[in-house]
């Protein structure tokens, strides 16, 4: 029912992928995105404008992230921005505010960031693991948040930080665009966890031993694994079901994993965020719903992408 427009870094195996998921010719497009680079975001937007024609995009799901826990010096995107935040939020945030006019254009419109529990402090994974995300006053964002400023809080390199803090921002820009956006142009704007997807490439910077056990201990000691098809039907769920119409929610499933998995008579863990279970409106952290950071954390973040007047939705926006 959906003409699929794959955003990827590397096109040729976008295509390739397409084609061993059986996706019929006729039914996608792969078109180059590198969120690492703030120009290219833009191309790729020109780009698919230019594509389209007047046909507007219905669905947009920001899906990409990279995480670096191991390492002891921050990397850097093609702006200058730590990779963490300047792929997972910072390039995410410009993609959004470009598509906003053009979405506006569509009946029944839904954009979704991924987010995570990791952000969260009200879960398991984010409140008990540590470190916890924490932008502080959003000093680094202050700063310009370019190198050699590698942290929101202005703060020493800290990767796995950076990955939560990342997330944090995420779900921040879905709540500003409800409360900016939703109103006027009528897009369901929400964020989502999938569960812990254990076996993907997110997790290559970790040792190999752990990329062996993660899988295993999500999967039977914490309850929150979810596999790759799962996690992908779950994304597909929120910006094609109908009961996910709703705006500024932080939708998941199982229990959302705000505990750890309790066995359950079928002999598998329930209510970590893991496999299975309805989906259902989570309650996100009362950091994550701070209306003043997340206010502060958007104009900083739109001067840091250099979001013009030209680039700014026209929708009206909500005081």
């Amino acid at each position: 029912r959906h003409f699929v427009v794959m955003a990827v870094r590397d096109v040729e195996k976008g295509k390739r992928v397409a084609k061993e998921f059986g996706m019929p010719d006729g039914s996608y497009v792969v078109m180059k995105l590198e969120l690492g680079s703030l120009q290219s975001v833009r191309d790729f937007v020109s780009n698919l404008k230019a594509f389209k024609s007047i046909r507007p995009v219905d669905n947009l799901i920001c899906n990409a992230a990279v995480y670096k826990p191991t390492d002891p010096e921050p990397a850097w995107t093609d702006d200058g921005f730590e990779q963490s935040m300047g792929i997972n939020h910072f390039g995410h945030f410009l993609l959004a505010n470009l598509m906003v006019d053009d979405m506006a254009k569509a009946k029944g419109a839904r954009m979704c960031i991924v987010g995570s529990i990791t952000g969260n402090t009200n879960t398991v994974g984010g409140g008990l693991v540590y470190p916890q995300a924490d932008l502080g006053q959003l000093q680094g964002f202050e700063s310009g948040a370019r190198e050699p400023i590698s942290m929101a809080d202005g703060k020493p390199f800290f990767g796995a930080k950076a990955y939560k803090d990342s997330k944090v921002c995420n779900m921040m820009t879905v709540s500003e665009l409800h409360r900016r956006y939703h109103d006027s142009t009528g897009i369901a704007f929400s964020s989502m966890y999938p569960g812990c997807i254990a076996e993907t490439s997110l997790f290559r910077e970790k040792r190999p031993w752990f990329r062996k056990a993660f899988p295993w201990f999500m999967k039977y000691v914490t309850g929150g694994y979810v596999g790759m098809e799962e996690a992908g039907q779950r994304l597909a769920q929120v910006v094609d079901d109908p009961q996910c119409t709703k705006s500024d929610v932080y939708w998941s499933w199982n229990g959302g994993a705000q505990q750890v998995g309790r066995w359950s008579p079928d002999g598998k863990p329930r209510g970590a965020g893991g496999s299975g279970g309805e989906i259902f409106e989570n309650a996100q952290s009362d950091a994550v719903r701070d209306r003043e950071t997340a206010a502060k954390m958007w104009e900083l973040s739109a001067a840091a992408v250099g979001l013009t007047d030209k680039d700014k939705p026209k929708a009206a926006m909500t005081p």
